[in-house]
């Protein structure tokens, strides 16, 4: 039977109500597991203590690449700011027209991890790299740009809406996380070499922004 057989595919609007209701609750989650500004402190530096040791310290190079290169810098911040909230309903969108069959565990996956992310936040606030102390050598490029976007210079929100976001809320990475799941959907289920190749890069190509705009460490990523 084709994949797009209708007793397949779930109601849309029964799956758009799912979905608007679990991101709310991470958003209200996200906005209350606010934890104490001295341990997220410490914990942004434990997580960079631990990269020295490991030589996987990669944000200070990258951080400083985008910060010198306004051309690849503000490509990264639009990227940081906006990518996340295209790509990943877009493919949700693909596989629940394209590979019904497939849709629900792929749904099913992503919130889980979006739920464990908040768990995340929750257990172990941490300082992202562009709120260290300006002598641990971060820029924070969202800041640094700001002029040239719809964020200001407090995070990655729209002007005016830094407070009503949860800036300690840095590990995991669910930019990374959620760009897994798109590389790992469309490797699965894209069917040409374009896709295959956008499959991975897209998460490779994630990882650097976050890092090279001071947001995560390598570890949280």
């Amino acid at each position: 039977m084709p994949q797009t057989a209708p007793r397949h595919r779930p109601r849309w609007w029964t799956e758009l109500l799912l979905i608007a209701v679990v991101y709310a609750a991470y958003s209200a989650g996200r906005l209350l597991a606010r934890g104490d500004v001295s341990t997220a402190v410490g914990n942004g530096l434990a997580i960079l203590r631990a990269e020295k040791a490991l030589l996987l310290n990669a944000e200070h190079p990258l951080n400083r690449l985008f910060t010198d290169m306004p051309a690849l810098g503000i490509p990264a911040d639009f990227a940081y700011a906006s990518l996340h909230y295209l790509a990943t309903p877009a493919v949700l969108v693909w596989l629940f027209r394209r590979r019904p069959l497939h849709y629900r565990a792929a749904r099913t996956w992503l919130m889980l991890s979006t739920l464990l992310g908040l768990a995340g936040f929750t257990l172990m606030p941490t300082c992202p790299p562009r709120l260290l102390d300006a002598g641990h050598g971060f820029v924070d490029t969202m800041a640094q740009y700001s002029s040239y976007g719809w964020w200001g210079a407090e995070a990655s929100a729209p002007r005016g809406l830094g407070g009503m976001t949860n800036q300690y809320a840095a590990m995991p990475s669910l930019h990374v996380g959620w760009a897994l799941w798109v590389g790992v959907m469309l490797w699965k289920h894209g069917r040409t070499p374009l896709v295959r190749t956008l499959a991975v890069a897209y998460p490779l190509l994630t990882t650097v922004v976050v890092m090279g705009t001071a947001n995560h460490y390598f570890l949280d990523a």
